[in-house]
């Protein structure tokens, strides 16, 4: 059972990770998109939220930071 919660934890955090990654590429082509700014806030409130604390250990501000500095690449 373990192993199957962490597969599921480790595929929601990475869907998130995936749909902020869309947002994002689709604010740099259009900035004034709403549908894509609300989606990225979602995903960013989703890293802070106690639901990602509960899902993993990783420290969302960090993976954010990280994000964040990959998408300015």
């Amino acid at each position: 059972m373990d192993e199957a919660y962490s597969r599921l934890a480790n595929a929601i955090v990475l869907q998130a990770v995936k749909d902020w990654r869309a947002a994002r590429r689709k604010l740099k082509r259009k900035y004034h998109n709403e549908s894509a700014r609300i989606e990225l806030e979602s995903c960013e409130r989703f890293f802070r939220s106690d639901w990602f604390r509960e899902l993993t250990d990783v420290d969302g501000g960090v993976l954010l930071r990280k994000l964040y500095e990959e998408d300015s690449r």
